[in-house]
């Protein structure tokens, strides 16, 4: 078996699992199984076609996306090559290396820590609860192990030939901490979770707390570079009490501490919390293990929601927004499947964050870089509201997606004849969901920084971001909303979102160039309308009724 030739490499620790009362054997099977099972879903970041794949063609998903994660690496590579100050250089690498694991870990293995299987199957066996819990953990690490291997080879080389083999070491040893941290700190923000709440409303919550986390860490990286002060190419470490609780400038401590040399008693205190902290949190989280285990099963239960009022503002939008019976049907339908779909919520809903955070990211960068806010309120900083509309092509690629596919049976069994309606109300009802409620609470937001001479610029912003999502519509394919397992995500489109990106660029340039003319703004707005409109027919030409019967 090759998992268990590949699971060998924990034989010279055998000694230690059993003086702990791990069944080393038993260990390794459950772990066998877990890695087989594990191999068979498909990750968020690699995308495969084919409804009819073979199950077993899926079984190496994760290991063949691992190129994916050493392609994103090389936005290390120059940090790391650089020889200004180690302190600085390697907690912007380790706040980099800890956001993309931690958001690889939230959208595609949670479901690892959440795992209520083991209770379920392996507690009524004579299995060791400490066999279990064991194998769990190393499941979890071994997944991180592989995912930051794959980000973290390339730095690791440029480290090696650049500083020396001390620094290769060095690193090695701090990633595998940083990797501990990472398992401990998620599974007690999802224990904490666990111990106060129950069933529909439990399982709710650890979908908006998995987004939340994503969300914040995108957030708090950018306080990374607030450590330093940057003058004339100097780089100094100004350190303060609440930096204690930036975890990057732990794991980056031990360089200036080690090869350069630095005994500052921060970089002291902070190089040992790089060894302390991960350790005693892993320890804290096997403690907390049979609790955990305990909370775990409340995932099991399954509570009916209680049915919403039709009267509600689903209700009322699709009356606004669609005309036909049908199209206010599925306007409604889309509405509440986007809202109750945990799978599609936790592949999309961070994309939502992202979205809401990005143009304010880039503001804030650019007064930190600038003379002041009143040159940045003066001038067309209002632009970067444009990457708001960095999710549409995900989010309209997603609507096809659910985890209860089985479902689309329906479409075969309602007297529809053409499927033109159902896209309609599923696009509309994902602007009306989705994108509305980010777009109006940024355009309020910037309003209020830019004032009431934007609002032209709003509208403008408005419209080409309508006129993008019926170009995102017509550039992907085409399948009934919500009728595709996401198993078989599609592979191929990685050409796609970056042309969709660079179409989010032109649109955005194409506004900034329309604001040096006279009345260039109202102009632009005028053709972004004709084209809408234009968009808006030509879109459903592709669709063909003969959709429903594939089913």
């Amino acid at each position: 078996m090759g998992t268990i030739r590949w699971l060998r490499i924990l034989d010279p620790l055998r000694g230690l699992f059993e003086r702990f009362g791990v069944d080393y054997a038993m260990m390794c099977r459950i772990l066998e199984i877990k890695l087989l099972m594990d191999g068979r879903r498909a990750p968020t970041i690699i995308q495969r076609s084919g409804k009819n794949a073979d199950p077993d063609a899926l079984s190496n998903q994760f290991i063949k996306s691992l190129w994916i994660y050493v392609l994103l690496s090389v936005v290390l590579l120059p940090i790391i090559a650089m020889k200004i100050n180690l302190m600085f250089q390697m907690s912007l690498v380790f706040g980099i290396l800890m956001f993309m694991v931690t958001t690889s870990m939230i959208s595609d293995f949670s479901s690892v820590i959440l795992d209520v299987r083991d209770r379920n199957i392996l507690f009524s066996k004579p299995v060791r609860r400490q066999t279990i819990n064991m194998a769990k953990i190393l499941h979890v690490i071994i997944y991180l192990l592989l995912l930051t291997g794959a980000l973290t080879l390339l730095p690791l080389l440029v480290g090696l030939f650049t500083h020396g083999p001390l620094f290769f070491l060095l690193f090695i040893v701090e990633i595998i901490l940083m990797d501990l941290f990472i398992v401990a700190l998620t599974a007690a923000l999802y224990w904490l979770v666990l111990r106060f709440f129950d069933g529909e409303k439990l399982k709710d919550i650890i979908n908006y707390v998995q987004i939340g986390l994503t969300i914040g860490m995108t957030v708090g990286y950018q306080f990374i570079s607030r450590l330093f002060n940057l003058m004339d190419m100097n780089i100094a470490f100004a350190p303060k009490w609440w930096e204690i609780f930036i975890f990057p400038a732990w794991f980056a401590s031990p360089f200036e501490w080690v090869l350069s040399g630095s005994a500052h008693t921060y970089i002291i205190l902070f190089s040992v919390l790089s060894v302390v902290g991960p350790l005693a949190a892993i320890w804290m989280y096997s403690l907390l293990m049979p609790s955990f285990e305990r909370n775990l099963q409340k995932l099991a239960s399954h509570q009916a929601r209680g049915r919403k009022s039709r009267t509600g503002w689903n209700d009322r939008l699709s009356k606004l927004f669609c005309r036909g019976n049908i199209e206010r049907l599925f306007f409604r339908f889309s509405w509440d499947m986007m809202g109750r779909e945990r799978d599609f919520k936790l592949k999309v809903y961070p994309q939502l964050g992202f979205s809401l955070i990005f143009p304010f990211v880039f503001m804030f960068n650019m007064l930190h870089s600038n003379s002041g806010f009143a040159e940045m309120r003066s001038g067309r900083s209002f632009l970067f509201l444009y990457f708001c509309a960095l999710m549409i092509p995900t989010v309209v690629q997603m609507l096809k997606y659910s985890g209860n596919s089985k479902g689309a049976w329906i479409y075969q069994t309602a007297p529809l004849t053409n499927s033109i309606p159902v896209y309609k109300g599923t696009l509309k009802a994902m602007i009306a969901r989705l994108f509305g409620p980010v777009f109006v609470f940024q355009a309020i937001v910037f309003l209020f920084i830019f004032g009431a001479r934007i609002i032209p610029d709003l509208i403008v912003i408005l419209l080409s971001v309508l006129l993008y999502t019926m170009l995102s519509f017509m550039v992907f394919e085409k399948e009934l909303p919500f009728s595709v397992p996401f198993q078989s995500v599609q592979s191929g489109n990685a050409l796609i979102f970056f042309g969709m990106m660079l179409l989010l660029g032109v649109l955005a340039g194409a506004h900034l160039g329309f604001t040096f003319l006279a009345y260039g703004k109202y102009l632009w707005m005028l053709v972004l309308l004709v084209l809408n409109l234009i968009a808006w027919k030509l879109a459903f030409r592709q669709v063909r009724s003969d959709r429903l019967q594939r089913l």
